[in-house]
């Protein structure tokens, strides 16, 4: 007869003696040593919120709860190892058994101990968007969808519709109306397809991003058992960045916090800026009415930025309605008012921002410690401009670089190619955006060109396009239409009488107007097919106009565009360390940053705040909150500046430009008015 004996690791118990209200301010420590319950902890900008968290965890380990007790919630990788390296700092070593990361990792760990309970292996593979997308685009083939009698969304359209629903808690059907209408006479078919898609998965024993979240909440929701197990397991629920939790997540904290209501959240609401990608304001206003008695604790000492700064802070977010009021406090001493500058045009802002940054450099300010700030990507596109001609280093943080996005890309070959007939790859890229073209059938078609793209690339063609004579490229791509594949007829013919136009005598030296007619053409409605984000897209390219009409010939245009994307690319290399740069980067990416000096651009209405934002109910309180975050960003020096005049994009003149409602907000006292004139 033999017995099992379970040997149970051993560690050393954790005896702190923090003396909390020496290390925490007043409003801090309030948070830390809060009673078991329900609590909501609104903290603002620069106050000190991972260190509240992390004193929470240390706090309640002293009061004797066990560390497998506690689960504590993040969004990032990033931040989770934060989090969980200063709890151990603080700690003096590892948490034991803290269950701590992000909301997807915590999903994976559970689902994979119960996944045989929703018909999934423990086994089952986590698909990436590449793998996602490929089984969107099977299921389309098994739905028989005929996608070439019909416009249909491409797989990248139909994952992004797909994941807002369930992140959202909406039918497929509710979002498709709401963000995708031009689809919406498509929506039984896209219904039947995400069903399709779910049942592909299971059979695969596969699950995305998504259903990391999904699979775990219907796992606590259908089966009593775990629920229950976990609800006992974690007796005090911690959550990080809580504004910019979607409802899916909203349910899961609730649902698992449900028997303790030992649930504390910390965010700041006037910090909440993603709801575009899902997260739900509604979650931390509506907080004390979900949870009745629950204790809200402000914390509201700021040790970022100067006095001035956060008397502009303040009065930036006072103007909205559905928030809880605070008043950022310094702990610092005083500094300079921020500057609002009124510029004539977006090429003086740039020239205001860059000589600015210079003169500080020259200073003792260090570059890497600079910031450009701006709601969109084209905002910045005259401004690295200014800072090439300069040679001013700066880096972008703005996502995928302005030149380098495939819709930029896509519409500069149109012109790149009509520039220079023998450009092969911007040839290649323009045919394989027609149906039934794939890299095979594009280097047919370039052969089929022969001696007629020859004889416009040879050292007798004219140096300038507009000497070409008119429709000749045209007259050279009707030659191959015998090596078009079938499936692409009408899409070449479209293509051909594209060129055709942009050759024309009254287009083809205006970088502008070859951009305007190329979505005109049909590139437009391309976007909306292929592109979840269509609209943006469509505004990068408007911007793109407006930018090349400052430029005088299509040489020059070519040129910049050469040079920003060249500069675009080199950093993305490592750089010495002794480098320094200035950062460009949309406010979204640079939440969560600080920096010693902060320019933010292009404030002016309908472009910040976004003329589509303000449209959309909620939308304005979200760019006021959107602002908030972009001079909350600043340490010691804030410019504020917007041009007073820009470039139509209908290509006739100038429009005059209103500063942004933002800045009309702010009392005047408290800023400093610059006034730029030339030397």
């Amino acid at each position: 007869m033999s017995r099992e004996y379970v040997l149970q690791p051993f560690r050393a118990p954790i005896e702190l003696s923090i003396d909390y209200t020496k290390e925490l301010n007043e409003q801090q420590c309030a948070a830390v040593t809060a009673p078991p319950g329900p609590a909501l902890v609104i903290a603002g900008a620069g106050s000190g919120k991972t260190r509240t968290l992390t004193y929470r965890v240390a706090y309640l380990l002293e009061q004797g709860i066990p560390a497998d007790r506690m689960l504590l919630l993040t969004f990032t990788n990033k931040a989770a190892k934060e989090m969980m390296r200063r709890v151990s700092d603080l700690l003096g070593q590892e948490p034991p058994d803290l269950w701590g990361g992000t909301f997807h990792s915590i999903g994976n760990r559970i689902l994979r101990q119960h996944a045989p309970k929703l018909g999934f292996g423990r086994d089952f593979t986590i698909l990436d968007r590449d793998d996602a997308k490929t089984i969107i685009k099977s299921s389309i083939g098994e739905a028989q969808i005929d996608v070439k009698a019909t416009r249909f969304p491409k797989p990248e359209v139909l994952q992004e519709v797909f994941s807002l629903a369930v992140n959202t808690h909406k039918p497929v059907e509710q979002i498709v109306g709401e963000q995708y209408d031009h689809f919406s006479h498509l929506t039984p078919a896209i219904v039947g397809l995400a069903q399709r898609y779910a049942e592909k998965k299971r059979a695969t024993n596969a699950m995305d991003f998504d259903d990391l979240l999904v699979l775990w909440l219907r796992l606590l929701q259908e089966h009593e058992d775990v629920r229950g197990q976990y609800q006992r397991r974690f007796q005090f629920v911690l959550v990080d960045e809580y504004q910019d939790t979607n409802k899916l997540q909203s349910d899961l904290i609730d649902l698992l916090a449900a028997r303790s209501k030992n649930v504390m959240v910390v965010g700041d609401d006037a910090q909440s800026i993603y709801a575009w990608r899902g997260a739900n304001f509604q979650n931390i206003l509506k907080f004390p009415e979900r949870y009745p008695g629950a204790q809200v604790f402000k914390i509201e000492t700021n040790y970022r930025s100067t006095p001035e700064i956060l008397q502009v802070a303040n009065a930036a977010i006072a103007a909205n309605v559905n928030q809880f009021a605070k008043e950022l406090a310094p702990a610092r001493k005083s500094g300079v008012k921020p500057a609002v500058v009124a510029c004539e045009d977006a090429g003086q802002q740039a020239a205001f921002v860059a000589q600015r940054l210079l003169e500080l450099r020259e200073e003792g300010s260090d570059l890497n410690n600079m910031a450009v700030l701006y709601r969109s990507h084209f905002h910045a596109l005259e401004l690295q401009l200014e800072l090439t001609r300069r040679n001013i280093p700066f880096s972008i943080t703005s996502g995928i670089r302005f030149f380098e996005q495939a819709h930029i890309k896509d519409v500069t070959a149109y012109i790149k190619f009509v520039a220079n007939p023998r450009d092969e790859l911007s040839f290649k890229r323009l045919v394989e955006l027609l149906p039934g073209v794939g890299a095979k059938a594009a280097d047919k078609l370039w052969a089929a060109m022969g001696s007629g793209i020859s004889d416009l690339g040879s050292g007798e063609r004219p140096e300038r396009p507009d000497a070409r004579p008119h429709s000749q490229l045209a007259t050279a791509l009707q030659k191959c239409s015998g090596a078009v594949p079938k499936r692409a007829a009408s899409a070449w013919a479209q293509f051909v009488a594209t060129l055709s136009q942009l050759e024309a005598p009254d287009v083809r030296n205006s970088a502008s107007k070859m951009i305007k007619l190329v979505m005109d053409a049909g590139y437009d409605d391309y976007l909306i097919e292929n592109y979840d984000n269509h609209a943006n897209r469509l505004d990068d390219l408007e911007q793109l106009a407006v930018f090349a009409r400052q430029l005088p010939t299509l040489e020059e245009f070519l040129t910049q565009l050469a040079l920003l994307t060249n500069v675009e690319s080199e950093d993305q290399q490592p750089k010495p360390n002794d480098e320094e740069r200035v950062r460009l980067s949309t406010v979204h990416q640079a939440k969560g940053l600080e920096f010693d000096v902060v320019f933010v651009i292009m404030l002016c209405d309908g472009l910040f705040p976004s003329s589509r934002s303000i449209d959309i109910p909620d939308g304005e309180e979200e760019e006021r909150r959107l602002f908030y975050v972009a001079v909350t960003r600043a340490r010691n020096e804030l410019y504020l500046s917007y041009p007073m005049v820009r470039s139509g994009f209908s290509g006739e003149g100038f429009e005059l430009q209103h500063p942004s409602r933002f800045l009309s907000e702010i009392p005047p006292e408290l800023v400093e008015e610059w006034n730029l004139r030339r030397y």
